[in-house]
């Protein structure tokens, strides 16, 4: 019989895991994570997400929702090992709170339903690890339904992710029979019994053998074919002893080679110790990952994690708590202790830190220090935003931020009395620091205040905790969708010429331009703006250049359309000419702002607009009703297949088609359909193109 360990967390980096847990909405995250804690002796009672009772779903909008809405942080033991686990969210509004999350993780868990394989949310976490370089493995989930099927969702892993799965065990039992695993790599059954929290180990049973056999030596075969070492033993030996074949997988999972898949149900309890011996076994410790890139007075410079070095650490998460402004830190290098002083390196403020709390979502332990690889909250900073860099005073370096993607829906909010104006928009700015992906501004046109963010679901949820959190009754105005303006056909040669002369020095630029769109081709920075002098003969200086550059992209604020951003422009400065006296940089940012403005008038223009794909599922008798309703929604529908008995239909629908959809689905099927979204960019908006006048 295995018995859990727990021993006291050891300060060795190498026994320290920092991991997030990534999936699709409802694949089953915060009860793999209820069930870590419950395993390791976190918890003394199961938490379960459908009675309210977790730990990391802690905020009452998600326990009413029961989904995920913000991350949140816990720590635990097992074996030795020091685990900081993030519970991100799976719904795609709050992809901005899983980008933050996997600035700062070494490793990850993803988690997929073993009946729909991978579904489109989990396709696009899978990516932003990617974008990171974050190793993982998979966790294949809810192997005790109906229509689960191992084999099926490693296929989906294989085709939508484009990554080679290595499966290292063998499901015993097959929906409600299911009771344990096959380990493939110590070739061992683990079984566990009902009602029972640990599994007992013995043989692989009779009828599991050869098949047991079979998967092993496919387990070899691809290992041997990705890892040098494990290929030499297998070409001497014909087979890997299972010590190879453990460090060959931890050598594959870090480099992202390959992912580990396990399999289990976390709801009953069954495959959660094997995945937490994976962890220790496969994912980096902060010794395996390289060391933290910054800057410091404008070159690059690297951080080790060492407890001795310097101190810098990463502000990921901002959260206003009843004990106080809680700033969430991955501390990279050094000691920060109770009490000492840190600068702010983004805005050069110092700030002190009067406690560290080593959290469990929203409780905390108090410690006296943290060290490199730590994950903590600090109570002390008052204006330490996500994303910033907290470094030595003596020792200044500034990391490379989380990347905030631009908001997409934008509703009005108002108070109800105007008393509580003040009131509310002090809340609207608490919000913004605490969600940088969340935008207010009031409209120059309307003097409305507007609350911008990434869908309609997280518009709801900010308003809703002004509502419960500051008490104030508020007004939300019909979502708008946030348009951009692009070019189809540009202009040469346009030619703009800025004097000024109204005593004192003057002013004086000229510039001749080319404007033409953007192929999308010309890679990724190059989607959104592109600039190129061939000035010849130094008719304008560099520095003069760079001006051109920065003027043009002033422009590029507000499009002639309906003073939406423009995006998808090259700009070529062609030539131009300098006054000895009058010339300078403003001259000619000046010059760039308007020439290319007067350009962008002169071009052909079109309006674009954001749209998503969009997942239905619903039952057979419904799906031509909510195709036909998808249709009348200007979708596209690239798919439809049918699982589960169950059809799955895919769109591309226009995001401001989908406003108030969830209430229609429902109706349309009888409260059993279910939808989900991903971003996919922008596409011209319908009878907007304006034809050119020059």
């Amino acid at each position: 019989m295995r018995t859990h360990q727990h021993r006291s967390s050891a300060t060795a980096l190498t026994t320290v895991r920092n991991l997030g847990i990534l999936a699709h909405v409802d694949a089953g995250k915060t009860t793999v994570t209820e069930r870590i804690l419950y395993t390791t002796g976190t918890t003394h009672k199961r938490g379960e997400v459908h009675d309210g009772t977790t730990i990391t779903d802690f905020d009452s909008q998600e326990r009413d929702r029961g989904i995920t809405i913000f991350a949140a942080a816990v720590s635990c033991t097992w074996d030795g090992h020091r685990i900081n686990l993030i519970d991100t969210p799976g719904h795609v509004d709050f992809a901005d709170e899983v980008e933050r999350s996997l600035r700062v993780l070494d490793g990850a868990i993803a988690v997929f339903d073993a009946v729909a394989g991978v579904e489109p949310q989990s396709e696009s976490v899978w990516h932003q690890a990617d974008r990171h370089s974050v190793p993982r493995i998979a966790f294949v989930n809810k192997l005790d339904r109906a229509g689960a099927d191992l084999d099926t969702a490693v296929a989906s892993i294989r085709d939508r992710l484009h990554t080679v799965p290595l499966v290292v065990q063998l499901p015993i039992g097959a929906e409600d029979a299911f009771r344990g695993v096959v380990d493939l790599v110590r070739m061992r059954a683990l079984v566990w019994a009902d009602g029972a929290d640990a599994y007992e180990e013995g043989e692989v049973p009779a009828g599991l053998r050869e098949e047991a056999a079979r998967r092993r030596r496919f387990l070899e075969e691809a290992v041997a074919e990705l890892h040098p070492a494990a290929l030499e033993e297998f070409c001497e030996r014909s087979e890997l002893s299972a010590e190879t074949l453990t460090g060959a997988l931890r050598d594959l999972t870090r480099t992202g080679e390959g992912v580990v898949v396990l399999c289990g149900s976390a709801y009953r309890n069954r495959g959660v110790e094997p995945l937490l011996a994976a962890v220790v076994a496969y994912l980096p410790s902060p010794l395996d990952v390289p060391p933290v890139r910054g800057v410091l007075d404008g070159a690059e410079q690297e951080r080790a994690a060492d407890p001795q070095g310097p101190f810098a650490a990463l502000a990921f998460k901002v959260n206003a708590t009843a004990t106080g402004r809680l700033t969430y830190l991955r501390v990279y290098a050094g000691t920060i202790r109770k009490g000492e002083t840190v600068l702010d390196a983004t805005t050069r403020r110092t700030e002190r830190v009067g406690r560290i709390l080593r959290v469990r979502a929203d409780r905390h332990v108090d410690v006296d220090a943290a060290v490199a690889g730590d994950i903590v909250a600090v109570i002390g900073p008052k204006a330490v935003r996500p994303g910033a860099t907290l470094c030595a005073p003596g020792a200044p370096l500034v990391l490379e931020p989380p990347t905030v993607a631009d908001p997409v829906v934008s509703v009005a909010v108002e108070a109800r009395r105007s008393t509580d104006t003040e009131r509310l928009m002090a809340a609207l700015v608490r919000l913004a620091e605490e969600d940088p992906s969340l935008v207010v501004r009031t409209d120059p046109e309307t003097g409305q205040t507007v609350l911008s963010g990434m869908g309609e679901l997280h518009l709801e949820v900010a308003a809703e905790k002004i509502r419960r959190d500051h008490g104030l009754d508020v007004r939300v105005g019909r979502p708008q969708v946030a348009h951009r303006e692009t070019l189809v056909r540009g202009v040469s040669g346009l030619v703009y010429r800025h004097v000024k002369q109204d005593g004192g020095a003057g002013q004086f630029a000229h510039v001749v331009i080319d404007v033409e769109p953007l192929a999308a081709g010309d890679g990724e920075e190059a989607a959104e703006f592109a600039f190129g002098s061939a000035v010849v003969g130094g008719r304008v200086p560099q520095e003069y250049v760079r001006a051109v550059e920065a003027g043009c992209r002033d422009a590029l604020a507000e499009g002639p359309l309906g003073g939406h951003p423009v995006t998808g422009v090259r700009v070529t400065l062609t030539d131009g000419a300098t006054h000895p006296k009058d010339s300078s940089e403003m001259a000619f940012r000046t010059a760039g702002r308007f020439a290319l403005r007067e350009a962008l008038r002169a071009s052909a223009m079109v309006l674009l607009e954001p749209v998503v794909e969009v997942t239905v599922t619903v039952p057979g008798d419904a799906v031509g009703g909510v195709l036909g309703d998808l249709a009348a929604r200007r979708g596209r529908v690239s798919g439809s297949t049918t699982r589960g008995g169950a059809a799955v239909a895919t769109a591309t629908v226009p995001l401001a088609e989908l406003f108030g959809y969830a209430t229609r689905l429902r109706s349309r099927t009888q409260g059993r359909g279910t939808f989900t979204t991903r971003a996919t960019g922008y596409a011209p908006a319908p009878a907007a193109t304006v034809p050119g006048t020059g």
